[in-house]
C-alpha cells in the first residue's frame, strides 16, 4: 500500500529541525583559532577605581553654613543660600534655622531682610508663622525698632495669628525700653485688653521706666492695676508698691503699705526690709531703722550688705561712727558679705557710700582675702578718716 502513495525510487527530503540550527563548516585556520581560544583562560579587565561622587550637602547642614554666614556678615552669601534652601525640598529645615537667623539679622541691623524673611517663609510653608512672627517681634523689639514691631503685630492680625503672653510682653518690654510713658502705657493697655496676664519680666521692664523718669505716683498706680494679691510675682509687686512711697520719702504712706502686705498674706523678704532701711536711713530715723533690724531678725531674714551700708551712711551723716560696733553687734557683724538685694532697688536710691566702697574692695581683691563686715567697715571707716584730714605743704 505504501508503493501505491510513494513511488519507491523518490526519497524525501530530511526534515529541517526547529530546535537546531543550521550549521556550516568553517575554514580549517578558523577552526583552528576557535579551538586554542577555547583552550586559553578567560582574562578578567584591569578593575578601574569609580569616579567620586558629589554627595549633595545635608539640608541642616547647609542651614546651619547660612546662619554662620549671616553672623558673619555674609549678607549677600546667607541671602543666596536662603532663596536656593527656600525653593527646594529643604525647606521643612528653615524654620529651626531661622531661630538663630532672625536674631542675628536684628544685632546687625537688617531689619528689612528680617522681615522679608519672615514673609517668604510664612508663605512658603504657613504652619511656621505661628512660630516666626512672634519671633521676628522680640527680635525687632530688643533692637529699638518700634514701627518695624508694629508692621509685625499687624501682619499677624491679617493672617489670623493670635497674640499670646510672650508676644505681648516683648511688645510691652520693647516700648518699655525705648519708647515713651505714654507709648508705654498704651502699650500695657493693648496688652491688657488681650486678657492675658503680664509676666514679671515686663512688670519689671515698666518699672525700671517708670522710676527712670522719676514717675513713682503712676509705679504705685500700675503695681495696683496688676494686683497685688498676685501670688506667681511673689514679692515683686508689694515691693514696686513700696518702693513707690519710699523713693518720694512718705514715711506714712510707706508704713500703711508695709501693714497692709503683712495682713495680706504676704512674707516680707530681703528686699522688702532694705527698701524701708533705705528710706529710714535717708530719713536719719534711727529708731525705725533699728526697729526693722529687729523684725528682720525675729523673721529669720538675714542682713546683707546693703542693710549694713543703710546704718553705715545714717550713723556717718551724723557723724555717730564710734556707735557702728552696737548696731554691727545686731547685724551679726562677723558673717561674711553678700549682696541679696533685687537690684531694682538702686534704680531709685543708687547704692550708699558703704556699699559702693566695699564692692570695689572685694571685686579688687578676688577673694584671695577672707573679709567681713567688720573688717570692711575698718577699711571705710579709715578712707573717711584720710578725707577728712587736710595737709598742709611747707
Amino acid at each position: 500500500m505504501c508503493s501505491l502513495l510513494l513511488p519507491p525510487w523518490r526519497s524525501l527530503p530530511p526534515a529541517a529541525s526547529p530546535s537546531l540550527p543550521s550549521t556550516r563548516r568553517l575554514p580549517p585556520s578558523s577552526a583552528r583559532q576557535v579551538s586554542t581560544r577555547a583552550q586559553t583562560p578567560h582574562r578578567r579587565a584591569p578593575a578601574v577605581p569609580p569616579r567620586p561622587r558629589t554627595v549633595p550637602p545635608d539640608a541642616n547642614d547647609a542651614a546651619a553654613l547660612m546662619v554662620a554666614r549671616a553672623e558673619a556678615g555674609d549678607f549677600a552669601e546667607a541671602r543666596s543660600m536662603w532663596a536656593q534652601l527656600l525653593h527646594s525640598s529643604a525647606a521643612p529645615c528653615l524654620p529651626a534655622a531661622a531661630a538663630r537667623l532672625l536674631p542675628a539679622y536684628a544685632r546687625l541691623g537688617r531689619f528689612d531682610e528680617l522681615l522679608l524673611a519672615v514673609r517668604e517663609l510664612s508663605a512658603r510653608d504657613p504652619a511656621a508663622a505661628r512660630a516666626l512672627y512672634p519671633l521676628a517681634v522680640s527680635c525687632l523689639g530688643a533692637a529699638g525698632e518700634l514701627a518695624r514691631m508694629e508692621d509685625a503685630v499687624l501682619e499677624m492680625g491679617r493672617l489670623g495669628l493670635r497674640v499670646d503672653s510672650a508676644t505681648g510682653d516683648a511688645f510691652v518690654r520693647a516700648y518699655a525700653a525705648a519708647g515713651t510713658v505714654r507709648q508705654m502705657e498704651a502699650a500695657y493697655r493693648r496688652h491688657k485688653r488681650t486678657g492675658l496676664l503680664i509676666t514679671p519680666a515686663a512688670i519689671r521692664a515698666v518699672a525700671s521706666a517708670y522710676i527712670s523718669q522719676q514717675k513713682y505716683y503712676r509705679l504705685g498706680a500700675f503695681v495696683a492695676d496688676v494686683g497685688l494679691r498676685r501670688r506667681d510675682a511673689g514679692n515683686l509687686l508689694w515691693n514696686l508698691y513700696l518702693l513707690s512711697f519710699a523713693a518720694n520719702f512718705k514715711m506714712k504712706s510707706l508704713q500703711r503699705a508695709f501693714l497692709e502686705m503683712v495682713a495680706a498674706g504676704f512674707r516680707p523678704d530681703l528686699t522688702t526690709f532694705n527698701i524701708r532701711a533705705t528710706a529710714f536711713s535717708k530719713m536719719c530715723m534711727f529708731w525705725d531703722l533699728h526697729l526693722s533690724a529687729e523684725h528682720m531678725r525675729r523673721d529669720g531674714v538675714a542682713p546683707d550688705l546693703v542693710t549694713h551700708g543703710c546704718f553705715v551712711d545714717a550713723y556717718i551723716e551724723r557723724r555717730l561712727a564710734r556707735n557702728l560696733t552696737f548696731a554691727f553687734d545686731r547685724l551679726d557683724g562677723n558673717a561674711e558679705p553678700v549682696v541679696a538685694t533685687d537690684s531694682i532697688i538702686f534704680e531709685a536710691f543708687g547704692k550708699g557710700g558703704f556699699h559702693a566702697s566695699s564692692e570695689v574692695l572685694l571685686e579688687a581683691t578676688g577673694g584671695k582675702r577672707r573679709w567681713t563686715y567688720y573688717k570692711l567697715l575698718g577699711v571705710y571707716l579709715r578712707k573717711q578718716h584720710r578725707r577728712n584730714q587736710v595737709f598742709w605743704n611747707y
